[in-house]
């Protein structure tokens, strides 16, 4: 199943882990405590750092012997962990909670729980204008939310269910075999179109054996595919005593057992160092994936937005990586309409899109957010010139990579099955090393062969579209 990476509503997998189990009602004073607790039912928005804070909420809530649910009816705390990066993002979020409080209305009883980065940008001024929230927890003090809500704990059975955990329990919303790891937190860039830095705090890298720890947790119990982020991957390390770097910490993950793909989010440009391309063009499990959040490629716009780059260290950087690893993929994310943005800093973003020919690309138009430093900035564009330069700007891409697509037809690529799509006769789907999960297209394989997902298999590339493939099995399931 391809759940929307954007909101993950009462995960049914977390259900199904206490619900299907085969596990027996323990007896005694543990029985009677089963048949109280508590069901928690989750909503959680926003981008994968947010996901993996949502699992982790998730897995106190569990250890604590509360029961998930997928219904929300039937939930007794509404959990829902927010996004507030942006005004959409903010507006989904009060959409859901206000679902919740909806919900909570027509059953009295229920508790509303909001967390995360739209509780940390708005505190209890948010609580004040929707009463319904019970609790209100931002991007920290997770820790104690449960002695604040102050409902029994009713510690249940270790064969009851399977948490990751290393320093706080986790339970995957992600397929078994994919996980992501977070390793660091906040961020110290200045970026004026962004309020990270106050929502999250300050970047700080958690210590390296708690991350090979929770790596080597998440692959005895499945997961084959490491998504590692942060807000700023590259940087890892460089605040730890003794200093570290990406490539210390990769090092340590390429020798776990059972992980055979690691894929790499959020890489910062100014920090692509030689040595991280040269040790990734030598691994055989590190991905040649590379996400570059550039966001602009005009040197006026990039200099209002206080970002390190020039446009010329943007081509340069795309040389480095392409000429080290021809292969490599390589995704990025622009902004358009930021304040001051003129048809000829346009031209040069739509020129430097073309030229660079990225094999993913997303395109958002500005947010004039009041806590972020280009809200003082003169010159705002109008939100119809903003629409139509994003438009734009997709538009092209779309043909590009239709383009780059067709040209991977007849190349023999290795892909992992994620699951299956159709409810007659359903097909398997899948990715290969090029795509990410929930993030990029998917690979649909042919034949009727029944494989596990999570199995790796070598194919043929067979057909293409603007942003999926279509693929042959040509040899046995990959293992190891």
């Amino acid at each position: 199943m391809r759940a929307d990476w954007k909101r993950r509503a009462f995960d049914k997998r977390a259900s199904e882990s206490r619900e299907g189990g085969s596990s027996p009602a323990p007896s005694g004073r543990g029985a009677h405590l089963r048949e109280k607790r508590t069901k928690v039912g989750l909503i959680s928005l926003g981008c994968p750092k947010n996901v993996v804070d949502a699992e982790r909420l998730l897995g106190r809530f569990l250890e604590a012997g509360h029961e998930p649910t997928s219904d929300p009816k039937q939930a007794d705390i509404l959990l829902v962990n927010t996004c507030g990066f942006k005004a959409d993002a903010e507006a989904e979020s009060r959409a859901a909670i206000a679902e919740m409080a909806a919900l909570k209305a027509a059953h009295p009883g229920k508790r509303l729980i909001v967390t995360g980065c739209l509780a940390q940008r708005h505190g209890e001024k948010l609580r004040e204008e929707i009463p319904a929230i019970d609790l209100l927890v931002g991007t920290t003090g997770h820790d104690h939310l449960l002695e604040r809500l102050a409902i029994p704990i009713s510690p249940m059975p270790a064969a009851d269910f399977s948490l990751i955990s290393e320093k706080a329990p986790r339970l995957l919303t992600t397929p078994p075999h994919v996980a992501y790891l977070k390793i660091a937190e906040g961020c110290d860039n200045p970026c004026t179109f962004c309020i990270i830095p106050r929502l999250r705090g300050p970047f700080r890298s958690r210590p390296p054996e708690e991350i090979v720890a929770e790596a080597e947790a998440l692959a005895v119990g499945g997961v084959r595919e490491l998504i590692v982020v942060s807000q700023d991957t590259t940087l890892y390390g460089r605040d730890l005593t003794p200093r570290l770097s990406l490539v210390d910490l990769l090092n340590r993950l390429e020798r776990i057992p059972g992980v055979r793909w690691i894929r790499l989010m959020y890489l910062y440009p100014t920090l692509i160092t030689d040595r991280l391309l040269d040790h990734i063009a030598a691994s055989e499990r590190i991905l040649p994936y590379f996400d570059l959040p550039l966001q602009h490629a005009d040197d006026g716009v990039l200099r209002r937005m206080r970002r390190a780059e020039r446009a010329a260290d943007l081509d340069r950087l795309i040389e480095r990586i392409r000429s080290r690893l021809p292969e490599a993929v390589l995704r990025s994310v622009f902004i358009t309409g930021f304040p001051g943005e003129s048809e000829a800093e346009f031209a040069t973003l739509r020129a430097f899109v073309v030229r660079s020919r990225f094999d993913h690309m997303g395109v958002f138009g500005y947010s004039d957010e009041p806590e972020a430093a280009a809200f003082a900035l003169p010159d705002k564009v109008s939100v119809e010139v903003t629409e139509a330069r994003r438009a734009e700007l997709m538009t092209l891409q779309r043909a590009i990579s239709r383009e780059k697509l067709a040209g991977r037809v007849g190349q023999r690529m290795e892909m992992v099955i994620d699951g299956s799509e159709g409810a007659h006769v359903p097909r398997l789907v899948g990715r290969t090393t090029g795509q990410a999960w929930e993030i990029d297209g998917i690979t649909r394989l042919e034949g009727r062969t029944p494989f596990a997902p999570g199995t790796f298999l070598p194919v043929v590339i067979t057909a293409s579209g603007d942003y999926d493939l279509k693929a042959r099995q040509v040899g046995a399931a990959i293992v190891g």
